[in-house]
């Protein structure tokens, strides 16, 4: 009987998702703007919550409260300081072009500035990697759901039992989102994450609540944190005792400082906010421009409290073992708050959480599914394999076979990164990929300011080499190449002859089986990868003069 109430919770948020979501689906197959954007009707406040939904995918509701868990401090929400002043910018010099230039896919901004070429190859470049990063984050919201089953069985499940669980969660959760996604289209989207902006507020709240009370309020926590650096908020990343270069390798070294959040995480949330369709085309659904940047601005002040909230959650989880020490409570940040809901809720709550977990997967996973589908039929399929003079309702069929077609793929990546978390959780594969838009976003915000803010500089060659530098400079002092080679040939003392040679010229260094990059090469974390991409992006194309006699009016 205590999972009646956990089941009973679940089933009945599936159920009002997917009937509001196929609700939607009446007007959907008029046009391909109508599927795509809803016809530029939709209030502001739903894009709203649209926009939180896509913002808390699983990785960020299990591994925020990780984060907090094992820092024990705020240090991570630094960054949210930095997504605020990314919006404004995004929305005061993005988002009135694209409604100006009344594109669907931002990427015929693209070629209204610059040509085919530019356009192509940024849909492409987010095509590849908004399928592989959300593919791969489809299996963190299956963990909860392999915990569970343990504690059901009562034991721990084999390797081969938890790809199953991991692959059968992941379906579920595909098929299930991508029935309202093809059926109903941007409107569906949007107000199914409504709906799920709601549940996991709703699972916020109850956890924070159940949380302080269960550590004794701030008398019990306050006891547990003494450490120099618990409950702090900011950290320079400045250690006096060295120079000014020492400071810099360190600051670049370091996720969350308040530099990464100045600096860093600006560039990074201007490209996930203003050049990748899967968030972009949600403030598209808005009545106009204005109406958008209220939903956009908004949505980044919210998110400072969200991510506090998230962040405690982690601390006060670090309390509660603290004062009832579990020796079965595991490491891996995403399993952390996922256990304490399974062993410590109520049936019930517990269920409310679950489907909170749920509805981050479906939130994130619906908007991707969209966004893929409307960028491949837009800029792809209609100019290059569609058939001539197709009629709308040809092109909405196009894209919704699109959405089935990119659902398949995204649960293929999704069980494909749980095997190998699995079967290899060392494996070096996964950073690579979880980590994948850091280095490709800056190539695509590169050329996108390089519109936006000038008229002649940038031609279709040479955004090409520009995005190309972007990459390899972000790939370079990110460690990747070393991280491909580790990758390859996986942890192992047996030094071959090609490993000497080049740590001998000094292009790697070799250590506990595996190498790495040499010490004189800066090596940047991730919230610095886009800065990176994009400033040298911008100033390779910057370097391209078009023609005056062929400059767009």
């Amino acid at each position: 009987m205590d999972y009646f109430w956990d089941g009973f919770a679940i089933l009945a948020y599936f159920g009002l998702v997917i009937g509001v979501g196929l609700a939607s689906a009446r007007r959907s197959g008029l046009s391909m703007r109508e599927f795509s954007v809803g016809g530029r009707q939709l209030p502001w406040w739903a894009v709203l919550a649209s926009i939180i939904a896509a913002e808390l995918s699983a990785a960020t509701f299990l591994g925020a409260p990780g984060e907090g868990y094992h820092l024990r401090n705020f240090t991570y929400v630094q960054l949210a300081i930095g997504t605020v002043i990314a919006r404004v910018i995004v929305a005061y010099l993005f988002l009135r072009p694209f409604y100006d230039n009344n594109v669907v896919s931002i990427y015929e901004f693209l070629e209204v500035r610059f040509g085919v070429a530019t356009r192509n190859a940024a849909s492409a470049v987010f095509l590849v990697t908004r399928l592989l990063a959300s593919g791969t984050r489809l299996y963190v919201a299956a963990v909860i759901i392999v915990l569970g089953y343990e504690m059901v069985h009562g034991v721990a499940a084999t390797d081969s039992e938890k790809v199953w669980i991991y692959g059968g969660a992941v379906l579920l959760v595909v098929i299930l989102t991508t029935i309202y996604t093809a059926a109903g289209g941007i409107r569906a989207v949007v107000w199914t994450d409504v709906i799920q902006a709601t549940v996991m507020g709703g699972a916020l709240v109850y956890a924070l609540i159940s949380l302080w009370f269960g550590v004794g309020g701030w008398s019990g926590a306050h006891g547990a944190l003494t450490g120099p650096t618990d409950m702090t908020v900011f950290d320079s990343g400045i250690d006096h005792s060295k120079g000014i270069l020492a400071n810099v390798y360190d600051i670049l070294g370091s996720e969350y400082t308040i530099w990464a959040a100045l600096l860093g995480s600006v560039f990074t949330t201007m490209a996930t906010h203003g050049t990748d369709q899967d968030m972009v085309q949600r403030m598209l659904t808005a009545k106009d421009y204005h109406k958008s940047r209220l939903a956009l601005i908004l949505s980044g002040l919210i998110d400072i409290p969200v991510g506090l909230a998230f962040a405690f959650i982690g601390i006060l989880i670090y309390v509660f073992y603290q004062h009832h020490p579990d020796p079965h409570l595991p490491t891996k940040n995403p399993e952390i708050f996922s256990y304490y809901i399974l062993h410590q809720l109520p049936p019930g709550a517990r269920g409310l959480l679950v489907a909170g977990v749920l509805a981050t997967a479906m939130g994130s996973l619906s908007t991707a599914l969209n966004a893929l589908a409307t960028s491949f039929t837009q800029d792809f399929w209609v100019p290059y394999l569609g058939r001539k003079g197709e009629t709308e309702r040809q092109v909405v069929t196009a894209v919704r076979w699109s959405t089935v077609v990119f659902a398949l793929l995204l649960a293929a990546v999704g069980t494909i990164t749980a095997a190998v978390v699995v079967y290899s959780p060392h494996a070096r594969i996964i950073p690579i990929v979880l980590g994948i838009f850091g280095y490709t976003y800056g190539s695509l915000l590169g050329i996108f300011l390089l519109g936006l803010t000038t008229k002649t500089r940038g031609t279709e060659q040479g955004n090409l080499i520009g995005m190309l530098a972007g990459f390899v400079a972000v790939a370079i002092w990110s460690g990747l190449p070393w991280d491909v080679i580790n990758a390859v040939r996986g942890q192992s003392y047996d030094i071959s002859y090609n490993i000497i040679y080049l740590a001998q010229h000094g292009l790697l260094k070799f250590s506990e089986g595996y190498v790495h990059p040499p010490d004189w090469l800066v090596q940047i974390e991730f919230p610095w990868r886009v800065m990176f991409g994009t400033l040298t992006t911008y100033a390779v194309a910057w370097c391209f003069k078009k023609n005056s006699s062929k400059t767009n009016k």
